[in-house]
């Protein structure tokens, strides 16, 4: 039987464009393995999104084409947004590539290892338009508990610093009923937290039906039964509702967590990186949140560094963090991407002053965050229970709805060696750190 190795790479979108691939591999009968030496083929999922995100490719694809000759490799797939965006290139200046998958093409992954295998190399890309739906086969990657579900692909906002609607096309969302049916599908297979995600979630339905749907789909979703909860991640502040807000507030089901990237708070970087919200807007959409979900916990993302940004600009942003008291923070330097409006802009930032500004405000994000989770000390949560602390297996971790997957803190419980990992249990927050509590079993 041949065997195929994977490594994905980037955000949750890609990992579910490569959950579907590994589906459709094992559907033909393809046995996946971890090991990469023992594979016959092996693909590689990229990210282009910024400088750090394609070096990080290129450097897998020319690690993973070292088994060509170590290992049993028969055959390298590259796939994902660095494939849609440099597809020549990287067909004419690695050799080790034998086929490029662009993200209008991860459906036909199997068609490229059969190319691939018959000596041909080759190139499939095309429009970025397509759609995966609850029909298509899916290996799911994340813990059993756990999985995200992509609502839409693409995006149409444009900011101007962004090459997404260039790789991945316009935004385009699913058909209701397919998501429904996909959770429901999930959930049957006891999937307790239920990540939903797109490039702009907010936005979801706007091109199906004239305007945002969020909160439609959602009160369709909370009527599956059973023990879980939805999380709402990448939900951009333009479209957050009064009907969103009430909604998540609500209903039980639906965690008080917001993720709501906002990439600067001074009115000129906010133009200049054409986004479509004021900061007196995004200040409003703030406090609404904050006085009617009760205990909200709120991330957000912020880039330093654009072109043009002053002192003063930066100072705003500073000052803004400081009064905001976010709960989770992501700071990234600005990345001149080519193909960008921001890119060939002038007063491009000194790479010294672009870092100075970013460890300045993880420093400031860190005793927030202190603070944050020291005032959660005595407090009541449910965590869900991810895994046993390889030091001391009485000690189990997790997550409660405060903290999303891979990008937060988590929690460890003391003296619960008999919890099963999986299970939602409630527990008494005993110590806040920066980034981790501690807690004990109710």
């Amino acid at each position: 039987m041949l065997k195929a190795g994977f490594v994905s790479l980037g955000c949750a979108k890609n990992l579910v464009d490569t959950e579907i691939m590994l589906g459709m591999l094992v559907e033909r009968k393809i046995e996946l393995t971890d090991d990469p030496a023992n594979a016959d083929i092996l693909i590689v999922n990229t990210c282009s999104f910024i400088e750090s995100a394609k070096d990080e490719s290129i450097a897998t694809i020319l690690q993973l084409a070292e088994y060509k000759t170590t290992g049993k490799c028969r055959g390298l797939i590259v796939a994902g947004c660095l494939s849609q965006r440099y597809q020549q290139e990287l067909l004419d200046e690695l050799p080790e590539v034998d086929a490029i998958i662009g993200t209008g093409a991860w459906h036909r992954i199997t068609e490229a290892v059969d190319s691939v295998l018959a000596g041909e190399r080759i190139m499939l890309v095309g429009q970025a338009d397509t759609l995966y739906d609850e029909t298509m086969p899916r290996i799911k990657t994340t813990p059993r508990y756990s999985a995200y579900v992509k609502v839409a692909e693409g995006c149409s906002n444009c900011c101007s610093y962004c090459i997404i609607p260039r790789v991945r096309g316009s935004f385009r969302s699913r058909k209701m009923e397919s998501i429904v049916s996909e959770v429901r599908q999930l959930v049957a297979e006891g999937v307790k937290e239920i990540n939903l995600i797109a490039q702009d979630t907010t936005s979801y339905g706007r091109d199906l039906f004239g305007a945002p749907q969020l909160t439609a789909l959602l009160k369709e979703l909370v009527k599956i039964e059973g023990d879980h909860w939805f999380r709402l991640l990448y939900c951009y502040p333009k479209y957050f509702s009064d009907e969103l807000i009430d909604l998540i507030a609500q209903e039980p089901k639906i965690c008080n967590y917001i993720d709501l990237p906002l990439q600067h708070i001074h009115d000129d970087i906010l133009a200049n990186m054409n986004r479509p919200d004021s900061k007196a807007e995004i200040c409003t959409l703030l406090a609404k949140i904050r006085s009617r979900i009760p205990g909200v916990a709120i991330r957000t993302t912020f880039i330093v560094g654009f072109p043009g940004e002053t002192q003063e600009h930066y100072d705003t942003l500073r000052q803004f963090i400081s009064e905001q008291q976010f709960e989770h923070i992501g700071i990234f330097t600005y990345s001149q991407e080519e193909d960008t409006v921001a890119g060939v802009m002038e007063n491009q930032i000194d790479p010294e002053i672009k870092e100075e500004r970013y460890h300045d405000l993880m420093a400031l994000q860190c005793q927030i965050s202190e603070d944050i989770n020291r005032a959660m000390e005595g407090q009541e949560v449910e965590v869900l229970v991810e895994g046993v602390n390889l030091e001391q297996s009485d000690i189990v971790f997790g997550r409660s709805y405060r903290e999303a997957p891979d990008v937060d803190g988590q929690i460890f419980i003391e003296n619960a060696a008999e919890i099963k990992i999986g299970t939602i249990v409630k527990v008494k927050i005993m110590q806040g750190f920066t980034y981790d509590l501690v807690a004990e079993k109710l």
